[in-house]
């Protein structure tokens, strides 16, 4: 093996160790407090807002797998170069792994709730790592001072890597959530949603979302674990009474049944990111009521397991509306990936003002004494959802003849009342409309079209409970929610 590649493999092998056991003792400790995923989230919080846009819209639910890979080949150079650099000055390779173990030991610290012992992940990795170094770049082996890695000692750091890395699966596994999960028993809603019966086509969103197709938009590079044995949920802040419930109590409590779209506000027009679930949960309201929010805390701002921060109007958490903390989702317990053990739901807003997932802490505040998390970055502080409508068939080719156009429209907390499809700047005409359980669902539609050969475009858009027709000027997801009418090209054939 030539000198420069063995050096490279021996920095790749490092930086391999300091991973592999960071990961191991983070997994057994507190797995935000990983060096790496603690780095990545802070590259995420200080991403300009054009750029984690971009990032959506050009990979949605994977954007998080693109950013830890890219960190993976960007780390994975970082640590050929230093390999290399090395071997003719080993003291560079020392101070670099320190000043990288500095980096995600600081990183670790920042993030919000870490504590002294968020540290130890990182410290102990790196120390490891030089000691990894040490062994394999030793100048007293080479007769000009220049580095020569054995390969024996260099597969042996490899692999001394690799069963760190186990042991930190081996501990995530330990403390999975899934089969805690699987053993909860949800019980019966004291107030049921009630049924209603989707429309069934070929190329048309279901009524309601399966769990595993709908849309996930967080900022967690590593889902929040909580054993439900462990929960407890706070509230507090500007309160005549603060509260702390177990999931169990919640369980026990009166829980209601609900059908509610979720939308995030990044979703384009025609966009994918909003779905529909039937959700169990308690009312917000209850809860609220017991804690006795105080005059001028207009602000509920409600934290996750990972610090994210939400804030809603408190107004809007007690106006009647079906907002809720939820606990199961179509039947079932909320899928970890989805904010199990518990969310909020606040029908009529965007997510990221009403949806928080992993939810342990709610806290009455108001809008001028806090900005939450993507307030902060520039989003609107407060805005309802505005009315969508989206094309799902068909959406580029058609046989002459009768063609069923059918989609989707929302507009959560007020409803759907009508929509109109046009086929090439002609009349608008006016689809068949599904039943619905409330104004917070999205509706299903469909429009029979007698097509006829050749290019056509078509065009769809929806008015709310309220007669007002959907806005038809293009605006992009920033910073309030995109407006504008979705049209699709057919090419319809003999």
């Amino acid at each position: 093996m030539k000198g420069r590649t063995s050096a490279a493999l021996g920095g790749l092998a490092c930086a391999a160790v300091v991973l592999g056991v960071s990961h191991a003792l983070a997994a057994a400790l507190a797995p935000l407090s990983s060096p790496f995923l603690a780095v990545g989230a802070a590259a995420v919080d200080a991403t300009p807002e054009p750029v984690k846009d971009f990032a959506v819209r050009t990979f949605g639910e994977r954007d998080k797998l693109v950013l830890l890979a890219g960190m993976a080949v960007v780390i994975a150079t970082l640590a050929a170069g230093i390999g290399i650099a090395a071997r003719r000055r080993p003291a560079v390779g020392y101070w670099a792994l320190a000043l990288l173990g500095a980096v995600g030991c600081a990183a670790a610290l920042g993030r919000p709730g870490s504590s002294p012992a968020w540290a130890l992940p990182a410290v102990v990795g790196t120390l490891t790592g030089l000691g990894a170094f040490a062994l394999l770049f030793r100048p007293e082996d080479s007769e000009d001072g220049t580095v020569r890695i054995g390969r024996r000692r260099l597969l042996g750091v490899f692999a001394g890597a690799g069963a760190a890395g186990l042991a930190g699966w081996a501990a995530g596994g330990a403390t999975d959530v899934e089969k805690a999960r699987r053993d909860v028993v949800l019980p019966e809603p004291a107030s049921p949603a009630p049924q209603a019966e989707g429309i069934a086509r070929e190329g048309l969103t279901p009524y309601l979302t399966p769990a595993e197709d709908f849309y996930r938009v967080d900022t967690a590079l590593s889902v929040p674990r909580i054993d439900p044995d462990d929960y407890v949920l706070r509230i507090g802040g500007r309160v005549g009474r603060p509260l702390e419930y177990t999931y169990r109590q919640l369980l026990d409590m009166p829980l209601i049944e609900r059908d509610v779209t979720l939308s995030c506000v990044s979703n384009e027009i025609g966009g994918t990111l909003a779905g529909n679930a039937r959700w169990l949960g308690v009312r917000l309201s209850d809860l609220l009521d017991l804690a006795r929010p105080e005059k001028g805390a207009d602000q509920l701002v409600s934290r996750s397991a990972d610090g994210w921060t939400c804030g809603t109007p408190a107004a809007d958490c007690r106006d009647g509306r079906d907002a809720m903390l939820a606990v199961g989702m179509n039947g079932r317990p909320l899928p970890v990936e989805h904010g199990f053990p518990v969310r909020m739901i606040v029908p009529g807003h965007y997510g990221y003002v009403s949806a928080t997932k992993w939810l342990t802490e709610i806290e009455l505040s108001s809008f001028g004494d806090f900005d939450a998390y993507w307030t902060r970055r520039g989003w609107a502080e407060r805005t309802d959802i505005k009315t969508a409508s989206r094309i799902d068939t068909p959406r580029s080719k058609a046989r002459q003849g009768a063609v069923a156009v059918a989609g989707v429209a929302w507009a959560q907390h007020r409803g759907i009342s009508a929509v109109e499809v046009q086929v090439d700047d002609g009349p608008w005409n006016e689809a068949d409309l599904a039943p619905v359980t409330s104004d917070d669902t999205w509706r299903q539609w469909v429009w029979e079209w007698r097509a006829e050969p050749g290019e056509h475009l078509l065009r769809v858009r929806a008015t709310d409970g309220e007669g007002d027709l959907q806005e038809e000027e293009e605006s992009e997801p920033f910073p309030s929610g995109a407006t504008g009418l979705h049209t699709v090209r057919v090419t319809v054939a003999e």
